[in-house]
């Protein structure tokens, strides 16, 4: 299955003389066609599980840009909802949850095997969009790391450098640790279902393990990242798995290697030069434009694109964002860097 697909190709570690491409965010407020979705679902979470229209807004970049990889419409916290959080987004200032942060909180959340009821539309979306997928086109999965998804479950909503989840892992470091175990667990049996019906790759988001350090990173950002690929590979031998511990810096080198992931992927802030000397010397790597270049456009936006070509260009590599698109992001731009990747 997606044997001749290049991004399939590239977690392998093939070496392409054009690598394939697609964006993180690719779907979303930057295109008319997303606005007028989104509309149709009445809010987010409801788009989010509607397969109809999230299978739709899934394929909608795929249509209009003719990318490498389609990934799934969904929200990393998901899970936590899945879990027993009460989840909701209010309008301009992001996700809300009730906070889980104490011993009982965490003794009410749902055992790991009980997530599928609610999760159950995310996974026919996943179906639906394998169904109808262009040929050539990888289905990519996803799920927030069990770092990044206690952070908001800790303190309720994102906050300023993780403060709530660092002072309960300084406070109470056993119940944090039973929260990561929870989430891994949780993480797996999520993933293994999108594996399971249609989803060719996965992706682990870890937006906040940049504010791990030392000891702390390989306990929150490494060790359960390991686990969770450990897991889904012993389920899914074939099965390739981007990580993205973003904002990692110098611990990105061997990210690989001590997680079992075939990709990692780079942020804006990871020198192309460094990562190539240091982190595509174990594997495949993606990334790692600006994602305000796709505001701009123009002479920056093609002398950002052609450096990470040139730097990436000796091992295997899949070009994307250091972080997501932003709604101010220009479709036409979007174009101008997928025709600058494939050579235009």
């Amino acid at each position: 299955m997606g044997e001749g697909k290049r991004l399939l190709r590239a977690l392998a570690g093939e070496v392409q003389r054009v690598p394939p491409v697609w964006l993180m965010r690719q779907a979303g407020r930057y295109l008319p066609e997303y606005r007028a979705t989104r509309a149709r679902a009445g809010d987010f979470l409801s788009l989010c599980y509607t397969p109809d229209l999230a299978a739709e807004v899934t394929m909608q970049p795929v249509r209009r840009f003719g990318l490498d990889g389609a990934i799934l419409f969904a929200d990393i916290l998901l899970v936590a909802q899945a879990l027993g959080a009460r989840l909701w987004f209010a309008e301009g200032e992001g996700p809300r949850l009730s906070p889980v942060a104490t011993a009982a909180d965490i003794a009410r959340l749902r055992p790991a095997a009980d997530i599928h009821d609610t999760l159950a539309p995310v996974y026919a979306t996943v179906g639906r969009v394998a169904r109808d997928l262009p040929p050539g086109v990888a289905l990519i999965g996803f799920a927030g790391a069990p770092w990044t998804v206690a952070t908001y479950m800790i303190a309720g909503r994102g906050t300023p450098g993780q403060g709530p989840a660092h002072a309960l892992k300084r406070a109470e470091p056993a119940l944090l640790d039973r929260l990561i175990e929870r989430l891994a667990e949780a993480t797996v049996e999520y993933l293994a279902a999108q594996a399971g019906a249609g989803a060719e790759v996965v992706m682990l988001f870890d937006s906040w393990a940049g504010s791990l350090a030392g000891a702390d990173f390989d306990r929150y950002a490494v060790a359960p990242v390991r686990a969770i690929v450990a897991a889904l590979k012993a389920r899914f031998p074939g099965l390739p798995v981007i990580a993205f511990p973003r904002g990692a810096g110098p611990r990105h080198a061997g990210f690989s290697r001590t997680t079992g992931a075939d990709c990692i992927s780079l942020d804006q802030g990871v020198d192309p030069l460094w990562a190539a000397a240091h982190v595509q010397t174990d594997g495949c790597v993606q990334g790692n434009l600006d994602p305000a270049l796709l505001v701009a456009g123009g002479a920056p936006l093609e002398l950002a694109t052609r450096a990470i070509l040139a730097a990436f260009a000796g091992g295997p590599h899949v070009f994307n964002l250091g972080h997501g698109l932003t709604p101010e992001a220009r479709p036409e731009h979007v174009a101008e860097l997928v025709a600058l990747v494939r050579g235009g």
